[in-house]
């Protein structure tokens, strides 16, 4: 079975949970299929061929920029049985690859563009061309992978013309013999985060969609004692880039122990940061699932986050963290559960073990892989 997958994000340039997802999801469907893997970038080796814009293109709108990325991926693709498209950066290719060599097409929706509208003020009118490349694709793929029952949910609710039983939910998934608990300090000391004290960590991206302006107006007020660290970066926009920092330093001056980390940690120091805090906050305003919860619960951590999208089918309420609703009483209800979780360790504790258990137990790589590999497997019986 010869498979294209396509992506924008790959290693070594991964930045948010799409690419987590596409890179482990890879590892293991190289065991079952014969997989090569087209993403942006330059260059080729092992299997993975990257493409980037075209430099006619070169500041242009950065969805016509995609667009030219994934014609290149098309013309990659000749000689595959099946191409299987990751977010609308590339769900054009897969579409367009199904018409040219009449092979199925297998998309993964990890967003969508009518839940995200900010985005606009991100592309411009490129978010209409994003929102039309994704419809397009979406209402003609042969199947599309839900990464939760709530993203299935927002799929037919976006596009009703999409036909509900070809849609299957696959969940997210997390190498829990790679993310575990780490002992060692030596990350903490050299960022300035005292292991002494405890701390509520946030890992993400600068975006309207992760909700960390949320988050910095709601540890205000919370337990003095607590330290907060920030791993954030890569904004969408100057303007939520200019909000952030003003809620930063506004931050900064009312309360000691505030850590900013704006570049993008090496994943083995992110799992040191993960294993040590008190708390993983995750104040998402929308998350189709949130891997990041799943990788903090690996490392045994309980998580604080809004009851949003997928998050529920992740984070256990009162088991594995706590859920906050995410509406007017948004920021008060994480001040409360964060203030909860700080000021019972040995509860903490218990559902930082829950945590890990869950993730083990219920969100294995392998698995996810196989059931990927059986569909794909349908669907070329079926053609």
């Amino acid at each position: 079975m010869r498979v294209g997958l396509l992506t924008r994000e790959y290693p070594p340039d991964v930045y948010g949970g799409a690419g987590v997802h596409v890179e482990f999801l890879a590892r293991e469907l190289a065991e079952l299929v014969d997989l090569d893997v087209h993403c942006w970038g330059e260059g080729r080796a092992d299997g993975v061929l990257r493409h980037r814009p075209w430099p006619l293109l070169d500041g242009a709108n950065d969805t016509l920029r995609t667009f030219s990325v994934d014609l290149a991926m098309v013309a990659g693709l000749e000689g595959r049985e099946l191409v299987h498209s990751h977010t609308w950066y590339a769900h054009l290719a897969g579409h367009l690859a199904k018409l040219l060599y009449g092979v199925p097409h297998v998309m993964t929706a990890h967003s969508l563009e009518p839940r995200r509208p900010w985005k606009a003020e991100q592309l411009g009118g490129g978010y209409a061309l994003s929102s039309w490349a994704e419809r397009t694709a979406i209402e003609a793929a042969d199947a599309v992978i839900a990464v939760s029952g709530a993203m299935r949910d927002d799929l037919l609710d976006c596009y009703p013309a999409l036909d509900r039983s070809r849609v299957h939910v696959v969940h997210n998934g997390i190498d829990t013999a790679l993310y575990r608990p780490d002992p060692g300090t030596d990350v903490l000391k050299r960022i300035g985060v005292d292991p002494a004290r405890p701390y509520v960590l946030f890992v993400g991206r600068i975006t309207r969609q992760k909700g960390v302006p949320h988050l910095l107006r709601a540890v205000r007020d919370i337990d003095p004692a607590a330290q907060v660290v920030l791993c954030a970066g890569a904004p969408d926009t100057p303007e939520i880039d200019r909000e952030f920092r003003e809620l930063f330093e506004d931050l900064s001056r009312v309360r000691a122990g505030v850590h900013w980390i704006p570049s993008m940690l090496p994943r083995d120091e992110v799992i040191q940061l993960l294993t040590h805090a008190a708390v993983f906050a995750c104040p998402s305003v929308y998350e189709p699932l949130g891997i990041v919860n799943l990788e903090a619960m690996a490392c045994g951590t309980p998580v604080v986050a809004s009851r949003v999208g997928g998050i529920p089918e992740v984070v256990a309420h009162g088991e594995t963290g706590l859920l906050v609703d995410a509406d007017d009483a948004f920021e008060s209800g994480l001040a409360t559960a964060l203030d909860t979780v700080l000021a019972d360790p040995e509860g903490a504790r218990r559902m930082g073990e829950a945590g890990r258990a869950r993730a083990v137990g219920e969100f294995g790589w392998d698995a996810i892989a196989r059931r990927t590999a059986r569909l794909y497997g349908e669907l070329l019986e079926q053609a």
